[in-house]
């Protein structure tokens, strides 16, 4: 591939791009500030004039994976009010995010960053966190561990179908993506209203022998 070139005293959103060019093509644990650097025509040593080491140049582009998330995610949510529908919308909106931006998706799933080390990477994350946990409270009836069991086996639902897709399970193309996402989000309601007949349902009395 061809030398990207960039404008001066924009260095740091190049890196950012070629990061997330790389990673796409090669997988995030392949990646390197020295191969950023040479595809960019650098010296290795003109990252470290932004960034201190590798998981610091990743933690950008993990900020700039969930800002970008998060405005394709959220407006899709917001065409909802039930809660229900608002996390299917989110199962949709999360198939869709990692079929168009796959690199992104891999960098918010494998990176695994100290966000202790990186707190805007929490920033960045957590007007979806915020939006994800509202739905899951307002569905467990205020009980924090069913909200919790909930919240993990939603995202499940949603990861194990983007997971399918990005391994071909449903094919390729346009086509693929609208059934992967009507699927997450069929099993999203599915799971929650299970889980409200499960709750509805009396107790099972016990057996007089």
């Amino acid at each position: 591939m061809t030398r990207r070139s960039y404008h001066h005293g924009d260095l740091r959103a190049a890196l950012v791009d070629t990061a997330i060019e790389l990673i796409g093509e090669r997988g995030v644990r392949n990646f390197s500030l020295a191969e950023a650097s040479r595809r960019l025509g650098v010296a290795v040593s003109a990252p470290y004039a932004h960034f201190a080491d590798r998981d610091a140049l990743l933690a950008a582009v993990t900020v700039q994976a969930f800002e970008t998330f998060a405005a394709e995610l959220l407006p899709r949510m917001d065409a909802h009010q039930d809660p229900a529908q608002r996390l299917a919308a989110m199962a949709r909106g999360y198939i869709r995010f990692a079929a168009s931006h796959r690199a992104l998706f891999e960098v918010v799933y494998q990176v695994g960053l100290d966000k202790a080390r990186f707190p805007e990477i929490a920033a960045a994350e957590q007007p979806i966190n915020d939006a994800f946990a509202a739905c899951v409270t307002a569905l467990s009836a205020g009980h924090p561990a069913e909200a919790d069991d909930l919240a993990t086996a939603v995202e499940a639902t949603a990861k194990g179908h983007a997971m399918f897709l990005l391994d071909g399970d449903f094919g390729s193309g346009p086509a693929a993506v609208d059934e992967a996402a009507d699927r997450a989000a069929g099993a999203t309601l599915a799971l929650i209203q299970g889980r409200q007949a499960l709750r509805r349902a009396p107790a099972t009395p016990p057996d007089p022998s």
